[in-house]
């Protein structure tokens, strides 16, 4: 095929390998499968992946499909299991835990919100707990697992999932993918990068002294931020006044039982501790700030509480909290750490990845790069980064912890005005500001607001019009109809062993290089 348009994008070079850049590269390599431009990825061997395991939200599935990939298929290359949401432990006080489900809770009661019917039974004394709604936190409760969309007559039908996943694994699996739809691999580490008279991108240079030239480059170096940051010099917006962890140690273990449907966030004297199993191994990591602990106290925390052999070295890793002011400047977009990092809290990594190429591909640019279409791709991935950066703070914000000098600076740190107005319009009426194309829905909010004990003070009055005892009927028979459904599915170790077992990991590398 040929260009029709006459000042078409001709050559994408992809600077950084691992999920940022094979993501990219994968994506691009669909939608230009029938050619018209080239794309070609340059990574190092030396550079090596960050991560020990990821827990990926629904819309990666999105990803996964619109790319025509088998879901079956990736979860046994990816080692990957289910992932029904985020049970978080300790995080409102000690002893106490909650969780963050994907999917719906309840559903419409006559034409009134469920919530807000719950809110009015709540207020009149009802014994109910919001998640007993909830078929992902009953289901990630019980340990146990079912598609969805296969349970349709069901209440389970109202859940949704996502995957936990090897890293390591989906670079490889969407390496492969890209490279047989055409996109050319460069083994090598740019060293230099050559720029135009207007300051724009020309090309890269390796180490080797091989040149790369391209129209279009896309910024997948990680944290080092090469073009982006030390080439085009776009400032970063640092938020780490707002969240204060900088600092994480990681580490693999072998699986001892069944892996949990779910993330576990459980908070530490300094941060949280992760733990994410896969089918066969499972990542762990303790997120701490490095004012309030040290190395050697974070790496013997995650070490003492780690169930299973340990598969390798723990491994640091020191990071910013913030984003660039803009992710895409010039002829240079900037994907993954490279333009940004939130901290792992809510697993949002991947899907800001995705939103980056989805975003790039809907305002594509051809030679003339339209200061138009970078102006509304900034704006929309800022709004991004910002309401997931606001869903984090409500996490630590509406702490009631103070037992440690981290969790009472926590209680002191600033937040942003756009997450106080979030939070005082559900606190007079439990109503959530919506926007447009947002990733977190109500359940979200209504789950973490609820799980950290931020109640609203009354709910709508409209609620008044729902006959009160159809409610509670509602309530009283939906709660226990949910637990039996949930109680005869298959266990989720079962699920995974029947529908989509993985064959055992190739042993770990170790040890590992410790990234300070």
């Amino acid at each position: 095929m040929t260009n029709t348009h006459p000042n078409a994008i001709r050559k994408i070079v992809i600077v950084g390998g691992g999920s940022a850049g094979w993501i990219s590269a994968a994506m691009l390599a669909h939608y230009f499968k029938d050619g018209g431009c080239a794309v070609e990825l340059i990574e190092s061997e030396e550079i090596g992946t960050i991560g020990v395991g990821e827990s990926t939200i629904p819309p990666f599935l999105q990803l996964i499909a619109s790319l025509g990939i088998d879901e079956r298929e990736f979860i046994q290359a990816t080692q990957a299991s289910f992932k029904l949401g985020i049970r978080f432990e300790d995080w409102k006080r000690k002893g106490q835990h909650y969780y963050h489900p994907f999917g719906a809770i309840g559903g419409p009661i006559g034409p009134h919100e469920f919530y807000q019917c719950w809110l009015r039974a709540k207020a009149n004394g009802h014994p109910s707990e919001l998640q007993d709604f909830a078929p992902g936190t009953v289901m990630a409760d019980q340990g146990k697992f079912m598609l969805p969309f296969k349970a349709q007559r069901s209440l389970i039908a109202g859940a949704s999932y996502a995957l936990h996943i090897d890293a390591r694994l989906i670079a490889k699996f969407l390496r492969d993918f890209a490279e047989t739809r055409g996109v050319k691999r460069t083994e090598g580490i740019v060293t230099d990068v050559v720029t135009h008279s207007d300051g724009s991108v020309a090309k890269v240079v390796m180490k080797n002294g091989q040149e790369v030239e391209g129209d279009l480059f896309i910024d997948c170096s990680g944290f080092r931020a090469l073009l982006i940051g030390k080439t085009l010099d776009v400032p970063f917006n640092d938020w780490s006044d707002m969240l204060l962890c900088d600092r994480a140690v990681v580490v693999q273990t072998q699986n001892i039982g069944e892996p949990h449907p779910y993330t576990l966030s459980k908070a530490e004297d300094a941060g949280w501790r992760w733990r994410i199993p896969l089918q066969h191994r499972a990542g762990n990591g303790y997120v701490f700030s490095s004012r309030h602990l040290s190395d050697d106290e974070a790496r013997a925390t995650l070490v003492r509480n780690v169930q299973g052999p340990m598969l390798m070295n723990p491994m640091f890793i020191a990071f910013k909290t913030g984003m660039r002011q803009r992710l895409w400047d010039k002829n240079v977009v900037a994907v993954g750490l490279a333009g940004g990092f939130i901290e792992p809290l809510e697993s949002t990594a991947l899907h800001l990845i995705y939103r980056g190429m989805d975003f790039l591909l809907r305002f594509f640019p051809d030679r003339d790069f339209s200061p138009a279409l970078a102006a509304e791709y900034n704006r929309r991935m800022t709004a991004d980064y910002e309401e997931i950066r606001d869903f984090i703070v409500l996490h630590y914000c509406t702490t009631q912890r103070d037992d440690t000098p981290f969790w009472r600076d926590v209680r002191q740190a600033p937040i942003s005005e756009t997450l106080k107005a979030r939070m005082a319009l559900f606190k007079a009426h439990g109503v959530l500001r919506e926007g447009v194309d947002e990733m977190f829905r109500n359940p979200s909010w209504q789950s973490v607001m609820e799980g950290m004990g931020v109640r609203p003070q009354r709910y709508q009055q409209l609620a008044d019009t729902a006959p009160y005892e159809v409610i509670t009927q509602t309530l009283d028979q939906s709660k226990p109809m949910l637990a039996a459904q949930v109680a005869g599915l298959p266990s989720h170790g079962e699920f995974l062993a029947a529908n989509c077992p993985a064959p055992p990991p190739e042993p770990v590398a170790a040890p590992f290089k410790t990234v300070a």
